[in-house]
């Protein structure tokens, strides 16, 4: 008898530390998040799509009123992407190319978004029923995502280590799956960042070249053809229109789900170029698009997409998209 009071005695501890530890493991990480004029974070994420994945270095900075800097660098072919918030416009920068998109855009508060801790923190307000698990080297922080041009993401895990500081976040699909994975080597919540860190012309100043020699001849070398098709939806044609930069290809697709795809080589600018976007940005496995209403643009390994229909949604759009990262060469 003794020892199953003893026994229950250290259960009802146990149950009391679990909680305990819970309330105060995400009060502890909402407060650093929310408390910090300014934070910087640096990692690595991986974005997994079919067979491959995409490595990015990542480097985030966040100061009071809503400015955030986001870079990302692709590990497998040095592609380099800035997101800036400033206090007016959202920006994405491609200095290989000496090209910008300006957006008109809520982001990041629009959507999920696992390297922002701020986000992370309104996910775990915005989930009254979030998870949490508690091990012998770490704890886990499970709750529902928002992204709304991706409904087959459903949840994330947060991983703390055994001293409460954040390691990992994973973004799984509806089947379980990995999909985005962020990996924290350090994040300092009291890091003296500059205003100037946040403004467009520092940045452009900063990354991109004031002078380069522009292809004078810019034509693909091959033609692109998505994996994903829509079902009952079928290639129609393939039309080669030569512009100033080069030629242009054009996909039209036709059945239940019509659309029509622009490939064309980027062109790198020998003036730098801001892009004016009436859209949202998402988060691609190759990099950032630009999706608007009835269109979705981006650029990959030095080609530049283009996608418009009034049949697909904007989820069809991004898995149309995708595919072209994981598909095969076809001749011309």
């Amino acid at each position: 008898m003794k020892k199953i009071f003893l026994l229950l005695i250290s259960v009802l501890l146990l149950t009391g530390c679990g909680k305990v530890n819970k309330d105060k493991l995400v009060k502890e990480f909402v407060d650093k998040v929310e408390k910090s004029d300014s934070y910087l974070l640096k990692g690595n994420m991986s974005i997994y799509n079919s067979e491959d994945i995409y490595n990015y270095d990542l480097e985030v900075k966040y100061k009071k009123d809503n400015l955030f800097y986001v870079k990302m660098l692709n590990t497998n072919n040095d592609h380099e992407q800035i997101i800036l918030r400033d206090k007016d416009s959202v920006y994405v920068v491609t200095p290989s190319l000496n090209k910008s998109y300006k957006f008109v855009s809520e982001w990041p508060f629009n959507s999920s978004q696992s390297y922002i801790l701020n986000s992370l923190v309104k996910d775990i307000n915005n989930d009254k029923d979030y998870k949490f698990y508690s091990y012998d080297d770490e704890y886990v922080i499970e709750t529902i995502v928002n992204y709304p041009n991706n409904n087959y993401l459903k949840y994330q895990k947060l991983f703390f280590d055994k001293n409460k500081n954040l390691k990992e976040i994973i973004v799984y699909d509806n089947n379980d799956i990995e999909s985005i994975k962020v990996e924290i080597s350090s994040i300092d919540y009291n890091s003296d960042i500059n205003d100037n860190d946040f403004n467009i012309d520092n940045i452009l100043e900063d990354n991109c070249c004031n002078v380069i020699e522009e292809n004078t001849s810019n034509n693909l070398e091959d033609v692109y053809y998505p994996l994903y098709m829509p079902a009952n939806t079928y290639l129609q044609s393939k039309d080669v229109v030569n512009t100033e930069n080069g030629e242009r290809y054009i996909l039209t697709f036709s059945g239940d789900k019509n659309f029509v795809l622009i490939e064309e080589a980027s062109n790198v600018y020998s003036e730098f170029e801001m892009i004016p976007v009436y859209g949202d940005l998402v988060l691609m496995s190759g990099g950032i698009g630009a999706l608007a209403n009835n269109s979705l643009s981006w650029s990959s390994n030095r080609v530049d997409y283009y996608l418009t229909s009034n049949d697909l949604s904007p989820e069809e759009a991004i898995n149309v998209a995708e595919s072209l990262n994981t598909t095969v060469f076809f001749e011309k």
